[in-house]
């Protein structure tokens, strides 16, 4: 049998694995797996450089399906290309912990290297992965034997491309070069309410030609037709990514709904057994047959071959390289050699007794004390670099010239520098940060949530944490954004109170190995709060929450205070007096994880009267106290005292509030 008409036939099984999949749940999108199945047999089975039975191997393709909601289109063909995903996992397509969830999860799935579903997140990943790769060239390839030299693929349809993260993130890649990633279109004209035409009328070619991308069109049915051009976009090196926009018809198999909206969703289950009749589908469900098995198996024998000449010139490469080789390894077992918060912690020098510094200028010297021991780290910024203080300074700025440059610039795109990271992320060499000022995170949320989803440890920078930031008014202060941010699931949000909280702060995000950290620092200057020993400041951070001053006679009340606020807290405990007590917590998700001895501790039941300071807004700290000193609405213009005046966020009104 030749290749088309193997590769054709495997298109079908695909076609019909995504049939039978979504009508034994009544659930699911139809249109992208039927409507891409040559993509797919085309994709799989010739272009990807990969290895079913090896899915963690450094040199592999990347394959990003950015319209998740496709997600049987992935799994299908993880199953036919040998990936450990057997027929029984397909045929438990959303069932309740199967590997084949309603949208591809990272870590869930053999196979499938992002999380997707927010439309054109996917698209930002790819980028990041792209932008690592460049960068992992750079520090790790030799002039004889380049270790790293793959490609970064992936789908996207109508809804990834109308998403603005999607054209952030495409602007960047063109603007970097980034000629080793493939962004194929699926260009069906339909989005789920109705022809693409009613929301959309823009040449996307010529948008993508502007950009900097080399744009190429084929028919997305003709097998010769994608396999030419994804060879000529994968074989071309020339300083611009590439945009292949293949023509389709969405739910292209099932006659009623194919070329329509109705073929978005479920819609085409009513029409299935005509559907597979018609596609020449036996009876039997979940039918793939040995021809087609035997292909891919004698594929993935293979690329088998193809990854073990590979690993045979990596043990060459770590023979000649061993500097190289000993980096490239801490980076890839981050865990092993940078997991342990007090060896972190001991790449940070303590700071002087006298020391004022806001917490995003420490900040800064920390992170800078830790890239210089942690060569993963790399830093990124939504062109606010002199303001959020997050530049490496020795590390050199990112650009095609530089690709080994630990600094990015991001320009103003916050939606895309969130999805960016998170693909730097996912591909695993390096551990990301990025930073804007907290008023913008709303711009990043939904890249920032799926970071938590995937356990991705990424550590998001933001400064200007309050009403603190004053004269700019309540735009630029983010009263809400801190509780926001700590209702994001996994997310740790951590808001040190001085210099050396700050520290164990950051020991504490980089050291987390299985998920995203947010350090919420301050535009203005802190004093540091020598009454409490610099290593109780540093560990405490670690632990979410500590008893900051401890009452010296019996207790009367607790005041729960953090980042700023803590100085504030224990000038009202002056004015109260010994029985008061209080608890510096920088973390609530760190503390929330101690143990039950731990927190009695430091916030013992039997003492119910208890304050919590923040300038932020009243809504987490329910949880801890039963008063509350901070804002319930949004700030105005004004200088520093007096927005705190305003808000009762002085000493004197601490101390009332508390009694």
């Amino acid at each position: 049998m030749s290749d088309n008409k193997i590769l054709q036939s495997a298109a079908t099984l695909a076609r019909g694995l995504a049939i039978d999949s979504i009508s034994a749940r009544k659930s699911g999108h139809l249109g992208l797996p039927l409507g891409c199945a040559e993509i797919g047999a085309v994709l799989f089975g010739e272009i990807l450089n990969i290895d079913p039975k090896k899915t963690d191997w450094l040199n592999r393709d990347r394959f990003v399906l950015s319209a998740g909601h496709g997600s049987m289109f992935l799994y299908a063909w993880l199953h036919l290309a040998g990936f450990d995903v057997s027929k029984d996992d397909v045929s438990k397509f959303r069932v309740m912990g199967s590997k084949t969830p309603g949208h591809p999860e990272f870590g869930e799935t053999p196979g499938v290297e992002a999380t997707s579903g927010p439309l054109g997140q996917g698209i930002g990943n790819a980028v990041g992965m792209a932008i690592s790769e460049k960068m992992a060239q750079a520090k790790f390839n030799s002039e004889s034997e380049k270790i790293i030299s793959h490609k970064v693929f992936c789908l996207a349809g109508d809804g990834c491309m109308q998403e603005g993260v999607a054209s952030e993130a495409c602007a960047l890649a063109a603007h970097y070069k980034l000629d080793n990633l493939v962004l194929m279109y699926d260009s069906n004209g339909v989005t789920l309410d109705a022809a693409a035409g009613k929301s959309q009328s823009e040449d996307t070619a010529k948008r993508f030609q502007a950009y900097g991308f080399e744009v190429f069109r084929a028919d997305g049915h003709d097998l010769d037709a994608i396999r030419a051009v994804l060879k000529k976009a994968v074989k071309r090196e020339n300083g611009k990514p590439k945009l292949v926009i293949f023509n389709t018809v969405i739910g292209k198999g099932i006659a009623q709904v194919e070329g329509k909206n109705a073929a978005h969703g479920e819609g085409g289950v009513k029409f299935a057994d005509e559907a597979r009749k018609a596609l020449g589908l036996p009876e039997e469900k979940f039918y793939v047959s040995e021809e087609v098995y035997e292909y891919f198996a004698r594929l993935a024998k293979k690329r088998a071959r193809k990854r073990r000449a590979w690993e045979k010139l990596f043990s060459s490469w770590k023979a000649n390289n061993p500097e190289k080789a000993q980096t490239l390894e801490a980076c890839l077992n981050k865990k092993e050699h940078f997991g342990d918060f007090k060896k972190l912690l001991g790449f940070i020098p303590e700071f002087p007794n006298t020391d004022k510094s806001a917490s995003r200028s420490s900040g800064g010297a920390i992170l800078n004390s830790l890239a210089s021991k942690m060569p993963n780290i790399v830093s990124g910024s939504a062109d606010l670099y002199g303001s959020t203080k997050n530049y490496i300074k020795e590390g050199g700025d990112f650009s095609p010239e530089n690709p080994a440059g630990r600094n990015i610039y991001y320009g103003i795109r916050e939606h895309a520098m969130g999805a960016i990271t998170n693909g730097i992320s996912y591909y695993g060499i390096f551990t990301p940060s990025c930073a804007t000022f907290l008023t913008f995170a709303g711009y990043m949320l939904g890249s920032m949530r799926v970071a938590a989803l995937s356990n991705l440890p990424v550590q998001y920078i933001f400064t200007h944490d309050s009403i603190g930031v004053g004269y700019d008014g309540p735009t630029h202060q983010p009263v809400e954004l801190v509780s926001i941010l700590r209702s994001i699931p996994r997310l740790d949000v951590i808001r040190p109170a001085d210099s050396e909280e700050a520290a164990g702060a950051y020991a504490l995000a980089f050291s987390r190995q299985n998920g995203a950290s947010a350090l919420i620092l301050s535009r203005q200057d802190l004093p540091i709060i020598n009454e409490i020993p610099v290593q109780t400041r540093r560990e405490g951070a670690a632990k979410g929450a500590y008893i900051a001053r401890k009452e010296t006679r019996p207790l009367e009340r607790i005041i729960i205070a953090t980042g700023s606020e803590l100085s504030l807290a224990l000038k009202a405990a002056d004015i109260l007096g010994y029985g008061t007590r209080v608890v510096s917590m920088p973390c609530m998700e760190e503390f929330e994880r101690q143990s039950a001895e731990y927190k009695e501790e430091v916030l013992p039941k039997a003492c119910q009267n208890r304050t919590a300071v923040e300038a932020g807004v009243s809504l987490p700290w329910g949880k801890y106290a039963s008063k509350f000193v901070g804002t319930d609405d949004f700030g105005f213009s004004a200088d520093l005292p007096e927005l705190m005046n305003s808000f009762g966020l002085t000493p004197e009104n601490v101390a009332n509030v508390a009694k």
